[in-house]
């Protein structure tokens, strides 16, 4: 799989994620410093979700001190659906009710192991789709679409 991963900083843990991705067979672009550039969160979110949403990438993987920011970012992208997760429960319930597509952690509190554990449930874990949570994710695309500009 296309997977794009993007990052504020480069650090162990974005090299180890980096590294697990590639050992899982996943093809992997970089921006921002993994790709030694210098670029801040907003402009790596940036990239790294329109690559998702253009169908470039099958998926993203974003990191900030916090996470926060580059979901709040990435989300902006139409079409994107960034999910901070802390932990390997919340990714696999992204996954599996929200069918996220871009996964981003956080530099401050996720360490080389905990990364892992995500990744794996990340992984997988896949959409089931169901009437009640596929009503939920028409609700989120009609919202998105309430604040696109006119054609």
């Amino acid at each position: 799989m296309k997977i794009s991963v993007g990052s504020d900083e480069r650090n162990p843990v974005t090299d180890a994620v980096v590294d697990e991705l590639e050992r899982r067979g996943h093809t992997v672009t970089l921006h921002g410093p993994l790709k030694d550039e210098v670029e801040h969160w907003p402009g790596v979110a940036r990239q790294v979700a329109q690559e998702v949403a253009s169908g470039q990438t099958a998926e993203g993987l974003l990191f900030c001190w916090t996470g926060t920011g580059v979901s709040m970012a990435a989300n902006k992208v139409p079409g994107v659906r960034a999910a901070l997760c802390l932990d390997a429960e919340t990714a696999r319930g992204a996954r599996i009710w929200n069918n996220a597509n871009l996964l981003c952690l956080s530099l401050r509190t996720t360490s080389e192991a905990v990364a892992k554990e995500i990744l794996e449930a990340w992984f997988s874990t896949d959409y089931e789709p169901n009437p009640e949570d596929d009503a939920r994710l028409r609700e989120l695309a009609e919202i998105e679409a309430d604040h696109l500009p006119e054609p």
